[in-house]
Parts: structure tokens; C-alpha cells; sequence
């Protein structure tokens, strides 16, 4: 489904400069300097497209820089983006940590800043203006819950295995925090391994082949991403195991593949992380712009898919 607002009122405004903004066109255009992550797995290609084509769409002109999965490219980046006095930065930082030197460049050279899809932790929160995207320990824990659910009647001990999204990212962090404040409900669920698969789905495939050579029984996979979950499908079933029923298999995100393995039976949750902020982002870049006010946390409206409810979806998922 499209990524949604939650009663924020977000619409296209008024192209005016009232104090916020560095540069500009000569055309009048927005100029808006963009950092992605990288292009590491289908919901970040998905994300990427849905930035560019909403850019498009509204007239703005878009900056686009790939960090391939480096902090100091992104920050690299931010500094390119504020020598050429581009009226907007936003970006999905790669990591939380390590952002206020290059944000208070940002903010000195008068150009706000807008976080997409990942948040950074620092103290400062004038640094930017607004942080759009998803609630990622909810993600963690709605996923938990399930498994909670799944495993009630369950009377010894059900191994976990978790793969984990980048190191130090949010998503990785607050992924794993939800889904184990929500399986501390009940002692027979235990994470028996847990390492970061860097949200790919190489990665995915060659951190579950050593889970597999490591633990006897695992009985449930955590991905912290569908990709991950698709490279750890790929090891299973090497493994000589089933998907989906030897080994359960929980994801994040909702991307085609992940929904069409839920379909097919080889997963059995995935937690919804929509991709498709680009209109959202732009019509915040307007705002900002034009000076105006916006919330300081913007979250997407998302859902949760179980097997059957993917084989409804899948006709018409848009990535």
C-alpha cells in the first residue's frame, strides 16, 4: 500500500523563499540535494524510485547522491550539497550516530534538513526539521507479537535466530528492541544467535549457512529485512530444510519478493515498512521552503501480512 499521513495536513504550498533555503534556480525551482543509503536491497531501489519520480512530479529539482552504504560519503555528500546552496538536504543516514558536526554546517548555512526513513540520535533536535518515516520498534514488535501468538502452545524452549540490519543503524536497533521487549512475554522463546546480515541478501544467506553449521535446532528466523530473509531461504533449502515449516520465517519490509515468499508459503509474517515517501518528502520540502511549520515526526501508515492476506495483495503491490 502507499505510505500514508497521520493527520498532519501535509499539501504542496507556495513556492516562496521566506528565510529558509540556500540558494536556489535561476527557473525558480526548488533545488533539493538528496543522500540515499545505498542500494542495498529491493526497498531501497523502491525507495530511490519513488524519491525520483515524486521529484519529478512536482517540479523539483533533485541532487541525488548514493553513499553505497559509507558515513563519510553521506557526509561527503551534505557538505557538496551545501557548497552549491541547494535549498533542501535530506537524507536516510546510513548509521544514528556521528551527524551534528555536518547538521550544524547545514544549519549555519541556513538550509533546513529533513530526515527520511532513518533517524539519527542526536541531542540537538534543531539540527533538522522534521523526521518522515516509519516506526521501527513497532515494526520489531508487532513481529514479536505474532510469535507470541504463533508459539502459545508451545511447552519447551523455541530457538530464535535473528538477523540483524546494519550494525548501528536504526532500523537494526530499534527492529531488535521491539521484537524482544514483545518475546520476553513468554520465557520458552530464546534468540540463540543474532548477527548483522547488513541488510542484503548475500549477507542474509551467508550469516544463516553459519547459524545452520552452528545450532542443531533453530526453529524461527527474525530478518530484520525481507532480503535478508530471502538469502536465508537460499540456506535453508540448501540445508535440506523446509521454509516456512522446519524453520519459520518472520521479515520486515513488504517488498514484491518478500510478499510473493509469503505467498508461496517459504515465510510466514512480514511487518510492513512502506518505501514510498517520495511524495510525502517533496511536499515537506515545500514547506520548509516556504519557512512553514511541520511536525517533527511523521510517521507512514503500514500493515502486517500473513500468508493469505499476501496472496491478496500481491496483484496489485506497486513494489
Amino acid at each position: 500500500m502507499a505510505a500514508g499521513l497521520l493527520a498532519t495536513g501535509l499539501g504542496a504550498c507556495a513556492n516562496s523563499d521566506t528565510g529558509s533555503g540556500g540558494g536556489g534556480n535561476d527557473d525558480g525551482k526548488i533545488v533539493l540535494g538528496f543522500s540515499q543509503v545505498g542500494a542495498e536491497s529491493g526497498w531501497r531501489t523502491a525507495n530511490t524510485t519513488s524519491i525520483k519520480e515524486a521529484a519529478t512530479e512536482a517540479g523539483i529539482e533533485l541532487k541525488f547522491d548514493d553513499a553505497q552504504q559509507k558515513q563519510e560519503n553521506q557526509i561527503k555528500a551534505i557538505r557538496n550539497f551545501i557548497q552549491q546552496k541547494v535549498d533542501v538536504i535530506a537524507f536516510s543516514p546510513v548509521v544514528e550516530s556521528g551527524w551534528d558536526t555536518v547538521l550544524k554546517e547545514a544549519k549555519d548555512a541556513n538550509i533546513p534538513v529533513i530526515l527520511t526513513d532513518r533517524a539519527v540520535d542526536s541531542a540537538d533536535k534543531t539540527l533538522y526539521k522534521t523526521f518522515l518515516g516509519s516506526d521501527f520498534v513497532k515494526e520489531g514488535r508487532l513481529s514479536g507479537e505474532w510469535l507470541l501468538e504463533e508459539t502459545k502452545s508451545a511447552t519447551g524452549p523455541v530457538n530464535i535466530v535473528e538477523l540483524q540490519g546494519t550494525t548501528g543503524s536504526a532500523p537494526a536497533n530499534d527492529r531488535k528492541k521491539g521484537f524482544a521487549e514483545a518475546i520476553a512475554a513468554n520465557p520458552n522463546l530464546k534468540i540463540i544467535a543474532s548477527q548483522s546480515g547488513d541488510f542484503t541478501r548475500a549477507g542474509g544467506k551467508a550469516v544463516m549457512e553459519q547459524f545452520l553449521k552452528a545450532n542443531p535446532k533453530i526453529d524461527v528466523l527474525f530478518a530484520h529485512n525481507d532480503d535478508m530473509g530471502l538469502g536465508a531461504l537460499e540456506a535453508i533449502t540448501a540445508a535440506g530444510k523446509v521454509p516456512g515449516k522446519d524453520i519459520k520465517i518472520i521479515t520486515i519490509d513488504a517488498v514484491k519478493d518478500g510478499m510473493q515468499a509469503l505467498a508461496d508459503g517459504k515465510f510466514n509474517f512480514i511487518a510492513e515498512c512502506s518505501p514510498l515517501l517520495g511524495p510525502q518528502l517533496m511536499d515537506l520540502v515545500k514547506k520548509v521552503k516556504a519557512g512553514e511549520q511541520v511536525p517533527e515526526r511523521i510517521e507512514t501508515q503500514e500493515t502486517t501480512f500473513t500468508q493469505q492476506s499476501a496472496k491478496e495483495a500481491l496483484p496489485n503491490r506497486k513494489y
